[in-house]
């Protein structure tokens, strides 16, 4: 069974930085997709960014191109989100996701398995 662990959610000001961990196992994570997704209150969940495991090629919403990275470190299992220049906007709970195989990973329908979240709070 895919387990996910997310870490690394905190209150920071507005103009800060601050990055998110995802741990991963259970699986072997060379054919899958991983990405991280947020959910304001009130607000659907929605895409971040996500990267294909293997290749190490990423993808990431509009409103975070510029500001945020995805990475990984194959050998930890781990998934990072560097979020940097953050907004009171960006305030929300962060969920990291997996999906088996190579398909883009943009919307939440369409998740194989999720973390339990990390709350971000970017206050003004």
């Amino acid at each position: 069974q895919v387990q996910l662990v997310e870490s690394g959610g905190r209150l920071v000001q507005a103009g800060g930085s601050l990055k998110l961990s995802c741990t991963a196992s259970g699986t072997t994570f060379s054919y899958y997709t991983m990405g991280w997704f947020r959910q304001a209150p009130g607000k659907g969940r929605e895409f971040v960014a996500a990267i294909r495991w293997s290749a190490g090629i990423t993808y990431s919403a509009d409103s975070v191109k510029g500001r945020f990275t995805i990475s990984r470190d194959n050998a930890k299992n781990t998934m990072y989100l560097q979020m940097n220049s953050l907004q009171p906007e960006d305030t929300a709970v962060y969920y990291c996701a997996a999906n088996r195989g190579l398909a883009p990973m943009t919307s939440s329908t369409r998740v194989d398995f999720w973390g339990q979240g990390t709350q971000v709070t970017v206050s003004s």
